[in-house]
């Protein structure tokens, strides 16, 4: 009992806390986004995750193969096989549509028509274009690296691959005929998290402000992002209402016996004013109710996918949140359809839809690349 007493009062004594001039206990700040530990060895989920995303980027090239497929006509053409589409394609300087619905991308016919469900697993890995995967990667390993820092591998991997297939669950709820990505579900499942961190620990935080401005430009800065084709907005909101609940769920204990007492940082102190702060945040009562409401969106989610509910059928006005009209590129989904003419070597395309035709100097082609090029004439 005395040894116990002993440690107890020891550990008081260590506790870097100060007095405030009427000579209460005030709790010391620190910067939202110090240091961490010079190790960088517990990053290894976040620096996983950026492989998987760069490998199945560098297969779409591949599989693309624009230089072949696309007889040359393509951005940057010295690369060869990993050349681009060209920019009335895929503004974000990526594959084809029809390479994105080989490789796994979320598209009505074949997720809703044809059940093809495992693409609600393959969708959160592709990317648009090298656009969507520099920026996307990049806030990924911004916010990624630092929150697995403070709260350990096992925490911020759950928190991105759930939020990332609740992402592409409520991108297949608004599903297009045209494929989408949903790559930054998980972006904004760390952002979500993020937020939680940042209002379970607001008191000790001495830049909260810029913090939270910086949170607000990631958000905006990707959102605007999804407004261009092939880039799901929906899978965001998806990914940072999950982010947030589970950030509440899972993001309530640091890790700061791990970080040797001077490189702590964001939660170096754990003084009496920030140990009554964590009593009144961690209540069982908060995490529970954000697990019961994670569960009620993932459940909901999923049913309603698998039975398979459009809710743009409900929403008229929705698709202006996933694709704003410009005219570099289209966002128009409806279904459209071309008469395909093959004569002495050369093939000729004529749009039903708005009576545009084009002529190429080849005829060699696949039924899939008629039908990117069908839809570029028809936009």
């Amino acid at each position: 009992m005395e040894e116990s007493i002993n440690e107890h009062f020891q550990l008081e004594i260590k506790c870097p806390v100060r007095l405030s001039t009427d000579g209460s206990w005030q709790t010391p700040t620190t910067p939202f986004f110090n240091s961490r530990s010079k190790s960088k060895s517990n990053t290894w989920i976040i620096s996983f995750f950026v492989v998987i995303h760069l490998v199945a980027f560098a297969a779409t090239m591949i599989v693309n193969d624009c230089s072949r497929n696309s007889n040359g006509n393509c951005v940057f053409p010295s690369l060869g096989r990993i050349s681009f589409q060209p920019f009335s394609e895929n503004p974000l300087l990526g594959p084809s549509s029809s390479t994105l619905d080989k490789m796994g991308a979320l598209q009505q016919k074949l997720l809703i028509q044809q059940h093809q469900m495992w693409r609600l697993l393959t969708g959160p890995w592709l990317h648009a274009g090298i656009i969507d995967l520099l920026i996307n990667l990049s806030s990924v390993i911004f916010v990624g690296i630092y929150l697995e820092q403070v709260f350990g591998s096992v925490r911020v991997g759950l928190v991105y691959t759930l939020s990332a297939f609740v992402g592409s669950l409520l991108a297949a709820l608004f599903v297009k005929n045209n494929p989408a990505v949903a790559s930054s579900g998980a972006l904004f499942g760390l952002l979500g998290a993020m937020l939680s961190a940042l209002i379970r620990n607001w008191k000790i935080y001495s830049d909260k402000y810029t913090a939270s401005v910086t949170l607000f430009l990631l958000v905006m800065f990707n959102i605007t992002l999804g407004l261009l084709p092939h880039v799901d907005n929906f899978s965001n909101l998806g990914g940072f209402v999950s982010g947030i609940l589970l950030g509440f769920v899972f993001f309530f204990d640091p890790l700061v016996g791990q970080v040797p007492h001077n490189k702590r940082g964001l939660f170096e102190y754990n003084d009496k004013s920030s140990v009554q702060l964590k009593h009144k945040l961690d209540k069982p009562l908060m995490r529970g109710i954000s697990l019961v409401l994670f569960s009620l969106v993932f459940a909901g989610g999923l049913v309603a996918v698998l039975h398979g509910v459009n809710a743009r059928n409900y929403c008229t006005w929705c698709h202006l949140m996933d694709c704003l009209p410009c005219k570099w590129w289209t966002c128009n989904d409806n279904e459209i359809f071309c008469k395909v003419t093959v004569s002495a070597g050369r093939l000729t395309l004529a749009c039903k839809n708005n009576d545009n035709y084009r002529m190429y100097l080849f005829a060699d082609i696949s039924q899939a690349r008629i039908g990117d090029l069908c839809t570029t004439i028809c936009s």
